[in-house]
């Protein structure tokens, strides 16, 4: 009996929360951070005070677990695994554009509203360096692949291409694109694959070269894809979600 009660509370428990976070959400996205608070996330999810403080302690511990939630209402994890399933690393540029462009407008936000809150409050501070340095993980796996496979151009280093790329996903970048100029996500996609490929990819001319101060001769023919595959596409190499500080090899 007492398992049978203990179900539906829990289901109760669960409808709840994700009325809360959804509450959360739309105030972040019509109001921003500052119109964030437990009095507007309760009226919006139409309960009491008290049972949003039975859930959450306080709004950085909501505004965490709506940005821990993303990753299945918006599938971002699905969407970054097709990065690391192309068949090379100028393909992997081309889809790590598009998961950029298709994910990050969507939860643009609530990303604010972390940036925003980090600056008081801890908890949020320590949300943002996690996401941050994922993010920069992922662009270091990036790269890497397009080094790997001798695709990287001359002018870059791993470490500088890294860079480059953990900063071309900056909200301000995205806010002035997406929101201010009105670019649909197709051509920010489009643009951004463009600029990665034609800024850190490697042409044939320049790859030979390299092939050659290596003391490779140029007839030799260097499989690449078949030493990277085990390191991009292994299963303990695939991202999840959410983001956790102690598991700093997810990528999002």
């Amino acid at each position: 009996m007492a398992k049978a009660i203990e179900e539906p509370q829990n289901a109760r428990s669960r409808r709840t929360s994700s009325a809360l976070l959804a509450a959360a959400r739309d105030l972040i996205e019509e109001r921003g951070f500052d119109g964030l608070t437990m009095a507007t996330v309760a009226e919006r999810a139409g309960i009491s005070r008290r049972a949003v403080y039975l859930h959450y302690s306080n709004r950085a511990e909501l505004l965490t677990a709506l940005y821990r939630s993303l990753g299945s209402t918006e599938e971002l994890a699905t969407s970054l695994r097709a990065v690391w399933d192309c068949p090379d690393s100028v393909a992997a540029l081309h889809e790590w554009a598009a998961h950029i462009a298709r994910s990050h407008p969507r939860i643009l936000g609530v990303l604010r509203a972390i940036e925003h809150a980090r600056h008081t409050d801890p908890d949020a501070a320590e949300l943002w360096q996690t996401t941050m340095r994922n993010w920069r993980l992922g662009s270091q796996r990036l790269v890497t692949w397009l080094a790997d496979e001798n695709r990287l151009a001359a002018d870059w280093t791993i470490e500088s291409a890294t860079d480059m790329v953990w900063a071309l996903m900056s909200l301000d970048l995205l806010e002035r694109l997406v929101v201010e100029r009105k670019w649909s996500r197709a051509r920010l996609a489009d643009h951004l694959a463009a600029l990665l490929t034609a800024t850190l990819s490697a042409g044939a001319d320049q790859r030979k070269g390299r092939r050659d101060h290596l003391g490779n001769s140029p007839g030799c023919h260097h499989d690449s894809q078949s030493e990277t595959t085990d390191q991009y596409h292994a299963p303990h190499s695939m991202p999840t979600w959410p983001p956790n500080p102690d598991r700093p090899a997810e990528r999002f």
